[in-house]
């Protein structure tokens, strides 16, 4: 990984399952392609899923095949922990300038034996396992995560030196800086996913100052066969919850948190929650909140109706304000619809808050594609061509482009690869003319 100028056929920006099925597919035909992924690891929101719905396969199982080819194959070269800097068309290439964010240790040197995480003596909340269990100030993301290599969390390192002792290549380097390079290459796609809405500032929510209000990809951990409990209980007290609230369209279909779309997948992750919740905590009564349920794909209708068969309560209303009750719950008010509308309240556990999605990635000062009103990555026919951005030679995939699921985002992944295929093969084409 040379500090000079890289060059490859095509950049795939993003690292999660949609640029890991772009980079294949383009592997796969031969050509030579770079990840840039912010992460330390490869693998996106997808590797922190328990299940996916409508089939409610493990998420790892799916995901996890896709980063071991995407490490082992002769065409794909992986750089993760990197910042995006600039993306531009000069010449007839496309030029990315990547920053190499310092891990404290030697990418090369690391074997990933996790000796300086086992002798760190410092604890701090880990975020990817939603904040409920600890790691390291040294440490390595996740257990599959790719690569294997450890990176240190500068503002939580006590500077022990305990780390460095223990290490068996001296990988452990206190004074690495940020390294600067380049990448060039014919084609590149965009696949810079989501980010969840974000509510701290949002009181009308709760979360943040409830401790009984969570956000979906919390619940997804508690869920997780390698989450941080091995069962479901309430963060506050560590009681397994008797009753669980999904609320619905939270920072979704609201303008006045300037999100007026349809994140498309918040009601299918909560029917695939709530089931999943109905064999964890049996007993458990599980209520979901929601405005409209849009269950638009395919199988996904009979999967709500599953989940009603299984119990699980379908309340059709607004949640207005989240209060803390007594003993640690949760005390919701409402606007029920129906012929037995009105104002209402109750009282739960456990809350879920099932947020939104909006833009992972912000092109302004950085690449000239453009973006929409929503600020995700404009396509510009997106009826016939939806990979099409407004930049030559850059194509976008999956969330980048808008909310979508998992299915759509890899077929969409798929669909960009073969736009970039036809775009390296017209060029060749023409230079050999």
């Amino acid at each position: 990984m040379s500090a000079e100028n890289i060059k490859f056929d095509a950049l795939v920006v993003g690292g999660g399952i949609a640029g890991l099925q772009a980079a294949l597919d383009l592997a796969d035909q031969d050509f030579k392609v770079a990840i840039v992924e912010k992460d330390a690891s490869i693998g996106g929101k997808m590797i922190r899923l328990s299940k996916v719905f409508p089939t409610l396969d493990c998420a790892s199982c799916i995901t996890t095949p896709k980063m071991s080819a995407a490490a082992h194959h002769p065409n794909v070269t992986s750089f993760t922990y990197c910042e995006l800097q600039t993306l531009e068309r000069t010449g007839g290439e496309i030029t990315a300038r990547v920053t190499q964010k310092p891990r404290f240790v030697d990418e090369i040197k690391c074997i990933g034996c996790r000796q300086c995480e086992y002798n760190c003596p410092v604890y701090v909340p880990d975020e990817e396992q939603g904040g409920f269990a600890a790691r390291k100030a040294i440490y390595i993301p996740f257990s599959n995560a790719i690569p294997q290599v450890a990176l240190m969390d500068v503002l939580n390192c006590t500077l022990c030196g305990k780390c460095a002792k223990v290490c068996p290549t001296q990988a452990v380097d206190y004074f690495q800086k940020p390294r600067d390079f380049t990448l060039t290459a014919k084609t590149a796609v965009i696949a810079t996913g989501f980010e969840l809405t974000p509510l701290r500032d949002k009181q009308q929510y709760g979360y943040g100052e409830i401790p009984n209000v969570i956000t979906a990809l919390q619940m997804e951990r508690l869920l997780a066969p390698h989450g941080p409990y091995n069962r479901v209980i309430r963060p506050s007290d560590g009681m397994e919850p008797d009753s669980i609230a999904f609320i619905q369209c939270a920072g979704s279909r609201d303008k006045s948190m300037g999100i007026s779309y349809c994140s498309r997948v918040c009601c299918m992750y909560a029917i695939k929650q709530a089931m999943l919740l109905s064999g964890a905590v049996p007993m458990a009564d599980i209520a979901v909140y929601y405005m409209d349920i849009r269950a638009f794909g395919k199988g996904y209708e009979q999967f709500f109706q599953n989940s009603k068969a299984m119990g699980v309560e379908f309340i059709k209303g607004k949640v207005a304000t989240i209060d803390p009750g007594e003993n640690g719950s949760v005390k919701l008010q409402y606007e029920a619809q129906g012929a037995q509308g009105g104002v209402k309240t109750a009282t739960h556990d456990l809350v879920v808050l099932s947020l939104g999605m909006v833009a992972g990635w912000n092109p302004e000062n950085i690449c000239a594609v453009g973006t929409g009103n929503d600020a995700f990555i404009k396509t510009i026919q997106p009826k016939i061509a939806p990979t099409l951005t407004d930049m030559e030679g850059v194509f976008v995939a999956g969330v980048a482009a808008g909310p979508k699921d998992i299915v759509d985002t890899i077929v969409e992944a798929g669909a960009a690869a073969m736009e970039a295929s036809n775009y390296l093969t017209r060029l060749t084409r023409k230079l050999a003319a």
